[in-house]
């Protein structure tokens, strides 16, 4: 071991407090309660919104956010459609003139469309890649040179738990295309930026309560779907001092789901297999089958 290598196990599992962090898509659910908790933990927050139409939701986040007791309470909110590469920079401007140049970026941004395969439109499909991996792309071009200015920027992109097995996926088959696209580019950009003192990492839930697309609870090994407390959870753990050396890495917040055998569930609910017109578990040899009566 290097003598100037530290011996030391007493990192905190706990974020640094201080930190400027944008959160994409968080005038709603997931995005909305991760931007609440990580200003509970004292760190400044943008709170993206990307039309008009969840403007209101985005100032109600900011506004419980500023109510907060100490350490908490200091968030803003910012429009970009993050599809467009102009939009993401101009939000980097915003939020570094306004709430201090931006180190830590939260990836939750991403439209989730039910449609079957045959069913999307082209609008659909490249909504779907546009709001996922375009978004996450834009975004971390435009912030990383204040990340990099920062010297502890962080990345953490949020995916879904079968987005590093790619396989089966529909509905909503280019949101999943999407998030996997966002797992190749942590795992590209990782080894890039790891010199620039960034690191980048992808936390990957299950089903939430609110999920679209929601599979029965009987279908969830932990008995029970994830809350946002427990993405926030593995989202504090990438921005400590504990998770420096940790860099392209997929954290899998999913209590087992990612691991169990659901696809026939799965491919029941696409309307794939009809448990009605099943076959039986055994079907009999011919020299087991009983003879017809002679007529």
């Amino acid at each position: 071991m290097s003598s100037t290598a530290s011996t030391s196990l007493s990192s905190p599992a706990s974020p640094a407090a201080g930190r400027t962090v944008v959160v994409t898509g968080a005038s709603g659910r997931l995005g909305a309660a991760l931007a609440q908790h990580l200003a509970a933990q004292g760190h400044a927050v943008a709170v993206h919104y990307r039309s008009e139409g969840s403007r209101a939701a985005a100032e109600a986040v900011v506004e419980r956010i500023n109510a907060m007791s100490p350490p908490g309470g200091r968030a803003r909110a910012f429009q970009a459609d993050l599809s467009r590469e102009a939009d993401a920079e101009r939000l980097m401007r915003e939020v570094a003139d306004l709430l201090g140049p931006p180190d830590t970026l939260i990836n939750n941004a991403g439209v989730y469309c039910e449609k079957r395969f045959h069913d999307l439109t082209a609008d659909d499909f490249w909504e779907g890649l546009h709001s996922t991996v375009g978004a996450a792309f834009f975004a971390i071009r435009a912030a990383l040179p204040h990340l990099r200015a920062s010297g502890r920027g962080r990345i953490v992109s949020v995916g879904d738990s079968l987005c590093d097995q790619p396989g089966f996926a529909e509905p909503a088959f280019s949101y999943y295309v999407g998030k996997t696209g966002v797992w190749m580019m942590t795992k590209t950009l990782a080894p890039l930026e790891a010199p620039h003192g960034v690191t980048i990492n992808i936390v990957s839930p299950g089903m939430l309560g609110d999920s679209l697309g929601l599979q029965p609870l009987r279908e969830m090994p932990a008995g029970r779907f994830a809350t946002p407390a427990d993405i926030a959870a593995a989202i504090d753990f990438f921005l400590s001092a504990a998770a420096a050396y940790m860099t392209g890495n997929n954290l899998i917040v999913a209590g087992g789901f990612n691991v169990a055998p659901l696809q026939k569930s799965i491919l029941e609910q696409a309307g794939y297999v009809r448990e009605a017109e099943s076959a039986p578990t055994s079907a009999a040899r011919p020299s087991d089958a009983q003879e017809s009566p002679a007529p």
